[in-house]
């Protein structure tokens, strides 16, 4: 105990304590916070956000960025909406595709969005672009293509079987989300603490001419890094999809941002080479407890993004305070 600096860990973890005051306040001044409901519906929206950051937190580890998050979350949406639609649904999309099993649909999904991150792991790599500038481009280019194929027009009439991995419970009682969101942060927690992948990324983000010179190969394990955060957003789109029971252009829009200030909250530097599987899942719960704290309180949804956007300045802020101080 006597080890434990108290400062630093208030310090550290500031924003993530001022939010958690926050929820108890609310708590204990509104009715029905502290509910079964509310913890559900929390759990419903940190599962599928919390995915998305993993995949945005191994560019930020290496000192990168994918501002083509949201976006391929919400190509990711279309493409499985367009592909599990109801065979009689009198507004399908695709009405010359047979019935598709929903696994196979999601391979085929993963495997699309998975090409796009390969290219901008390449162009970053290989072609020594920005990643902000390389992954903005991939914003822009990806939404296009979303706009295309669905003609801006919602897609609704999904399948139950596909609905059902959102909306569906094991025993009745353990949300399918829960659990799938739990597996792939157990996964993540293994690939960066447990692999030679995990070892490389972070070599790279601490500083990427030395891991160079000590034998990683940093092109391939950026373009691996990419590939694997659009997997990702692949399997957030997919299941934003079914949660919603529906799909358009403005799915997954700002993901990217929340995603990126739900790493910065959880510890993960901008600056590179610092970054824990447990700190993103604390940043994306501080910032979805942020948004139902605000609407318990009814304030208008206007201030809601204003107050999002403090959250972002400020998490940042303390990142760069810290990176200072060690420097």
């Amino acid at each position: 105990m006597k080890n434990i600096n108290v400062k630093k860990m208030a310090s550290d973890n500031a924003m993530a304590i001022l939010i958690f005051v926050l929820a108890l306040i609310v708590g204990f001044t509104t009715k029905n916070f502290f509910t079964k409901g509310n913890f559900v519906n929390l759990v419903m929206n940190v599962a599928p956000r919390f995915i998305i950051a993993c995949g945005v937190s191994g560019c930020l580890i290496t000192r990168g960025t994918d501002l083509s998050a949201g976006r391929m979350v919400g190509l990711a949406a279309c493409l499985s909406a367009m592909m599990l639609q109801n065979v009689d649904y009198a507004g399908r999309v695709l009405p010359w595709m047979p019935d598709m099993p929903v696994w196979a649909a999601f391979l085929i999904v993963a495997f699309i969005i998975a090409l796009f991150g390969a290219v901008s792991g390449c162009v970053i790599a290989f072609l020594k672009v920005p990643p902000f500038i390389a992954t903005l481009g991939m914003q822009t280019a990806v939404y296009g293509l979303c706009q295309i194929i669905t003609k801006n027009q919602p897609i609704g009439g999904l399948k139950k079987s596909y609905t059902s991995v959102a909306s569906g419970y094991l025993f009745n009682k353990i949300p399918y989300l829960l659990l799938i969101a739990t597996a792939i942060g157990l996964f993540m927690w293994f690939l960066y603490n447990k692999t030679r992948h995990g070892k490389y990324m972070y070599a790279i983000g601490g500083n990427e001419n030395a891991a160079q010179v000590a034998g990683v190969n940093v092109p391939a394990t950026l373009i691996r890094i990419y590939v694997l955060a659009a997997i990702l957003y692949a399997i957030g789109g997919f299941l934003l999809g079914a949660k919603a029971g529906g799909a358009s252009t403005a799915t997954g829009f700002g993901y990217e941002l929340e995603a990126i200030a739900a790493c910065t909250i959880g510890g993960v530097s901008t600056n590179g080479g610092v970054g824990t599987v447990p700190g993103i899942l604390l940043g994306v719960l501080v910032f979805e407890v942020l948004k139902i704290c605000l609407q318990f309180l009814g304030v208008d949804p206007a201030y809601t993004y204003i107050a999002q956007g403090l959250v972002i300045i400020v998490a940042v802020a303390l990142d760069l305070r810290k990176y200072l101080a060690k420097k």
